[in-house]
This record gives C-alpha cells, structure tokens and sequence, in this order.
C-alpha cells in the first residue's frame, strides 16, 4: 500500500460542531490500518486506495437504506463496499488508485445512540467510522463466527485510540 486516503464529504455540519474532524477520522484509520494490514492481502499491493465517508442526517441514510437495503428506516452506520462488486479483482489487478467504497454516518441517529448508551459521542461515532471500515475491507457479522472475529476487531482498534469496549456490559 503506498496511500490509505479519505475522502470526506460533511452534508451535516453537527458533526464538525461536535469535534468529529479530519484528525479524528484520520486517526481512527490509522487506529483499524495498524491492526487490519496483516489480516487483509490487497491492502499489501503497491496500490493507493480511496475510501469516501458522508458524514450525513437520518432522512439521507434513510432514503438510501430504503434503495439498497429495503428497510424504510435510518441507520447509524452504511457502508458500500466495492469488495463486493463482481469486477473488484480486475479493478485491483489493473488500476493503480482503487476505490474501496463508501461509508454513511447518520448524525442524529449516532447522536441518539450515544445518549442512550451513555458514552462520549466522539468515541461512539469511531466505533461506527471503525465498524464501516472493517466492512468495506470484507469484513461481516453475519454468522456467529464472522461476527465475534469483526467484534474483536473493532475492540482492538478502539483500544488503540483509548475508547473502551463496546461491548462490554
């Protein structure tokens, strides 16, 4: 990997408001790269790669959670890998700038869920920017053991940015 850069598109102003910046963002990548650059083989290419956040609202995530994924409702966190896209491996095997996808923040929901949870909205809105991450390199929690190896993951990058399991009870 030569560059790991973020593109960053902030539609909610809230977000910068709330001290969700560039260097917040930065460091959580560099936070999940320390952990995930061993695990991952693609990310070892002489390549640069492209990720897109969207620090967005409810009423976007909804709409788009809507179109892709049938649920009529926000989300805190979406993420759209091109991992996924059939031609990804043509995509890594010819270009030299490979786009991995796209990650959506919902303000208000990751607002609400912080509150409920009762923790910093700063470290609540790295787990999601980490969790968003992971899936756009491959990772899901879908079955039990996907899930416990994602979580573990993400615990372990948060670790390294002082933010406390998640999980935890």
């Amino acid at each position: 990997m030569r560059r790991f850069d973020i593109l960053i598109d902030v539609q909610d102003e809230r977000f910068i408001k709330n001290g969700i910046d560039e260097a917040l963002i930065v460091a959580c990548k560099d936070a999940l790269l320390s952990v995930v650059l061993p695990k991952v083989d693609f990310l070892n290419l002489n390549k640069d790669f492209l990720l897109n956040l969207a620090l967005s609202d409810n009423q976007t995530v909804q709409a788009l959670n809507k179109e892709f994924r049938g649920l009529d409702k926000p989300t805190n966190v979406l993420s759209f890998a091109n991992i996924d896209d059939p031609f990804f491996e043509t995509m890594l095997e010819n270009e030299n700038d490979v786009e991995l996808g796209d990650v959506i923040v919902a303000f208000e929901t990751l607002l609400k869920e912080a509150q409920e949870l009762e923790i910093d909205l700063k470290s609540h809105f790295c787990h999601l920017w980490v969790h968003g991450m992971l899936h756009i390199l491959g990772y899901d929690h879908m079955i039990e053991a996907e899930r416990l190896e994602m979580e573990s993951l993400e615990i372990e990058i948060l670790k390294k940015l002082q933010i406390e399991n998640p999980y935890q009870e």
